[in-house]
């Protein structure tokens, strides 16, 4: 395994916006990650409703909003953890583990590593192979696991590889972890975008695993970057007690948490997002699979990485060329195990994706 020192996130807009000379309201972002719909339509017409409940401190154990998300998830809402965003969520879990020595399956998220540093711990990098289309050897990986680490940080599907490990999979290295006493922080962001979501979801392993936490939130699917509300499913009883004791009380609004409820209950919203991944997905793949200049591996989230084969073409110059016509996509040269042949972009609506897709693909 690699020790990995220096990874950043991609370029925000308002850089952007100084470099380029371009205003970030102008900018279509395919490097967010995030649901093209939009906001539930139902969280739209209805929150303004509730807008009087900001006059009151919201339920400090928020037992309605974690009662529909374990409807939604498949749990029991004592299995769940709110907090502000899933950020907070790792923060919390890390400080609760106190891990000196992780291990992550990368490329991933960067927030990862910066928590574990900010613990005292260590991170090591178990690389993803290319030619194995960036997809977990599960044999091998289990073959590196020892008893000096103390947790395995998975992002499952992928961040930005999105590839993902089937629960099938993720028994067999929960299975180890156990042996090794190592705990297991899933990271499953884009899992409801899966086509087969509930082969990859880890929640239902939270049933017979202690040594394994989820973490989910709405920023992606939901669209609700700004609500900062993220959740956590854990069947280790023990470690949301701790957790609860660190926690500061109403991190989560009153507002974020009505959010919560109307979203979850979107039916038609959610059945909507999944019809339109899928779809462009499918069709994108098959676009820049077709391609010999470029080289696509299956996606199981929204977004999609792609090696550039193209002789003198790097990724800076497709982030370069994207950007200019109001369009943003991930430069993955900063990723782990990732160098200046590799881009990333999420699946918009058919007519946006059709105009980045003419824009990467001319010349």
């Amino acid at each position: 395994m690699i020790q990995h020192k220096d990874h950043f996130h991609g370029s925000d807009l308002e850089k952007i916006e100084q470099v380029y000379g371009i205003k970030k309201e102008t900018i279509t972002s395919f490097s967010a990650n995030v649901n093209p719909l939009g906001i539930s339509p139902a969280l739209r017409r209805t929150l303004a409703e509730r807008i009087d409940a900001i006059t009151s401190y919201p339920d400090r154990d928020y037992v309605s909003l974690r009662r529909c998300i374990a409807e939604y998830a498949g749990t029991d809402y004592e299995n769940i953890l709110v907090g502000n965003g899933s950020t907070e969520l790792i923060s919390l879990f890390i400080q609760a583990e106190h891990p000196k020595k992780a291990v992550v399956v990368g490329p991933s998220y960067s927030e990862y590593e910066r928590e574990i540093a900010l613990g005292g711990g260590t991170t090591l990098y178990y690389p993803l192979r290319e030619e194995d289309g960036f997809v977990l050897n599960t044999g091998d990986f289990i073959s590196h696991l020892k008893d000096d680490l103390d947790l395995l940080v998975l992002c499952n599907p992928n961040n930005p590889t999105s590839t993902c490990i089937t629960n099938r999979s993720m028994r067999l290295i929960l299975d180890a972890c156990l042996q090794h006493g190592i705990y297991v922080m899933v990271d499953e962001t884009y899992v409801e975008f899966a086509d087969d979501a509930h082969l990859i979801t880890s929640v239902p392993l939270t049933h017979y695993y202690n040594n394994l936490v989820i973490l989910r939130g709405t920023s992606k699917f939901f669209a609700a970057p700004g609500l900062r509300l993220g959740y956590a499913v854990t069947g280790n009883r023990d470690l949301i007690k701790t957790i609860n004791t660190r926690k500061n009380p109403w991190t989560i609004n009153s507002l974020a948490a009505i959010a919560g409820e109307i979203m979850f209950r979107d039916e038609e919203y959610i059945e909507k997002t999944k019809t339109l991944i899928h779809a462009e997905r499918k069709r994108m793949f098959e676009l820049f699979d077709a391609r010999d200049d470029f080289k696509v591996y299956p996606p199981s989230g929204n977004f999609m990485l792609v090696k550039i084969l193209r002789p003198g073409l790097t990724s800076q110059d497709l982030f370069d060329r994207t950007i200019r016509r109001g369009m943003m996509i991930r430069d993955c040269s900063t990723f782990p195990f990732l160098d200046d042949k590799f881009i990333r972009f999420c699946f918009m609506e058919p007519e946006m994706n059709d105009r980045l897709a003419a824009c990467i693909l001319e010349g």
